[in-house]
Order: C-alpha cells, then structure tokens, then sequence
C-alpha cells in the first residue's frame, strides 16, 4: 500500500500576506492567498508556468468556510501559519494513514516519531473531527490524517515511519 502524501507550501508575500500553495497529483497547483487584511483568494496556477495566476477569486470568511466545508478540509492549517511563520525551517504536512498502515489500532507512542524524527504529531483529523495534540496513548484509525510539523528531513521520516519504511 502506497503513503499518501500532501504538501501545503507557504509563502510570505511582503506587505500583502501569506500565500499556501497545494500541487495535486496530476500536477495542478491550486492556493489561497490570505491578505493581512483578512481577505482570501483562491487561485489556480498555469500548469506550465507555476508562477502564473489563470485565476483568483475572491472568497468571503463565510465563502472560505464553506469551500473548506465541501472539500472535508481542516483549518487546522490555518492556526499553524502563524507557529510556522515564527519559526522559520519549519514544515506542516499532512500524511494519510491508510488502512496498511502498521500503526492502525496502535498508539502513537509505538511511532516514536518525535525521538526519531524531531517531528511532532500535532494534530489527527479523523472523519471532520480535529484531535488537537494528540497524547502518546492516542490509538491511530485507518484513514486518520496526521498533522505533523519539522523539518523536512524530519516530516519525510514521520512519512517514513508511519508506512512502516523504516526499522524500529
């Protein structure tokens, strides 16, 4: 069973906010760029100019709400913009768990993640439920969505750990 993997790119866009970008697997880049006044805009990207904007809409709070309603989304994203902006080098990802997972129906103490990584789990999103700081007795679920932030190198071996690519 293959990990999947989802990447959430932010990038800060001085004196106008902060955009995150997500690249699908077909290779179609899709973001939000969150303005400092509070305003949204959701945009799609050229697919063979990563850099060009083919369109930008505009969202109200109630419109972003409800987008992230219909796409089964967390804002759990969104409250971690402000911890990855202040500690620069950091990463948030996002890994399904899937059914194979060797850590389905085990506790995320058995991951050692932390110790092995220096990555921290800090939240699940199971179904539309966010589990904010889950605690080493905390039993993972198949299809649960694991909210990690590190280091690249360090998220890459949460992925690792939790496909069960690694020793340990």
């Amino acid at each position: 069973m293959v990990l999947v993997r989802v990447r959430v790119e932010q990038t800060p866009l001085p004196g106008i906010g902060v955009r995150h970008d997500l690249v699908t697997s077909s290779g179609r880049t899709v973001g939000v760029v969150s303005h400092r006044n509070g305003r949204r805009d959701l945009v799609l990207y050229d697919v063979d100019d990563p850099d060009s904007c083919l369109a930008s809409i505009p969202l109200t709070d109630d419109e972003a709400e409800a987008l992230a309603d219909v796409l089964g989304a967390s804002l759990m994203l969104g409250q971690l913009a402000g911890l990855r902006q202040q500690a620069a080098g950091l990463l948030t990802e996002q890994i399904a768990l899937p059914a194979g997972s060797p850590f389905v129906g085990r506790q995320l103490g058995d991951t050692r993640a932390r110790t092995r990584t220096s990555a921290s789990i800090v939240a699940v999103l199971r179904d539309r439920e966010v589990i904010p700081s889950p605690g080493p007795s905390f039993r993972f679920e198949a299809n649960d969505v694991v909210v990690a932030v590190g280091t690249r190198h360090g998220l890459d071996g949460v992925t690792a750990i939790l496909a069960g690519d690694t020793d340990g």
